[in-house]
């Protein structure tokens, strides 16, 4: 099997997850790891037998680049990689400004044979796919999404980016019928005001329309607990019977779900035409290892 050369752009919680991923996976090889600091030598052990580097154009052969920046930089970065004929993953996860986002890439895709998939965490991405399916079985209805208990890795990083902040928490809590609190937790910069800075936090997009409470605290690295989940539901209709009931559950650590996903949907890239894709346009079966013979014998 020729394996398929994946980079990882960006080394956080994710990018440490896609890095245990990929190398769980048979058909992939790691080609690098790309970081700003690279040049610092301040590699962490795990990436000591792993090319690491500030540039991925010194990196050969790379087919797809898995992109574990934040959301706001997602844009930027994918067209970079795009533009020079790589394909890319990323789990943006800014719900209101994905189609224009898969607009926005769809041209530069096109125009260096490029793939992107976008999207492709678990919400946005297998709970979207999950979304569909549910909404294909009951066409008419509602579907509720309710978030949590647990830490919410978009929302934390778009903490964080609050001047300042110097540490940061944010916490997703469901209340029901699709609707959550956010729970934000921060250490303050010195010579910054506490009310200031969370005010700032409950006026930015990721939380303004959420109710939102933001505590100071003393150390957040006490707080932080990777869980997560997600209870899904449908009410709708099949045909013209009602009461159809469809429930999904999962609990899950986030950042080892989101990296294999990005991972999953990196196998995906080298499957398809180029363009750029959500997670519901791409066949399901192209994500997985395997001949198409034996996942449909195995799964069908």
């Amino acid at each position: 099997m020729k394996k398929i050369r994946a980079a990882i752009v960006g080394y956080g919680n994710i990018g440490k997850a896609v890095l245990e991923a990929l190398q769980s996976a048979p058909d992939f090889e790691v080609a690098a790891v790309v970081r700003r600091k690279a040049s610092l030598g301040n590699t962490p052990p795990e990436l000591n037998d792993i090319l690491v580097v500030d540039d991925i154009k010194k990196v050969k052969d790379v087919q797809v680049a898995v992109l574990c920046s934040p959301s706001r930089k997602v844009p930027e970065v994918a067209k970079e990689m795009l533009a020079l004929g790589i394909n890319t993953v990323d789990s943006y996860d800014i719900h209101s400004s994905i189609w224009e986002l898969r607009q926005e890439l769809e041209p530069v895709a096109q125009a260096n044979n490029a793939v992107a998939i976008i999207s492709a965490g678990w919400d946005p991405g297998s709970d979207s796919m999950v979304r569909a399916l549910l909404e294909s079985m009951a066409p008419k209805g509602i579907t509720y999404t309710n978030f949590g208990p647990g830490m919410s890795m978009g929302h934390t990083v778009a903490v964080k980016a609050i001047p300042g902040v110097k540490k940061a928490l944010s916490m997703t809590i469901p209340t029901g019928t699709g609707i959550h609190r956010r729970m934000v937790y921060i250490e303050v910069e010195e010579g910054h005001q506490f009310d200031e800075v969370a005010n700032a936090i409950k006026a930015d997009a990721y939380f303004v329309h959420d109710e939102t409470h933001v505590t100071q605290v003393a150390d957040v690295n006490n707080l932080i607990d990777m869980g997560h989940g997600v209870n899904l539901v449908r009410k709708g209709v099949s045909g013209i019977t009602y009461n159809q009931l469809f429930e999904f559950n999962m609990k899950i650590n986030n950042p080892a779900l989101t990296g294999q996903i990005l991972v999953s949907c990196a196998r995906a890239t080298v499957k398809s035409r180029p363009g750029a894709y959500t997670m519901i346009e791409i066949p399901l079966i192209d994500m997985l290892v395997g001949e198409k013979e034996d996942l449909i014998r195995r799964l069908v």
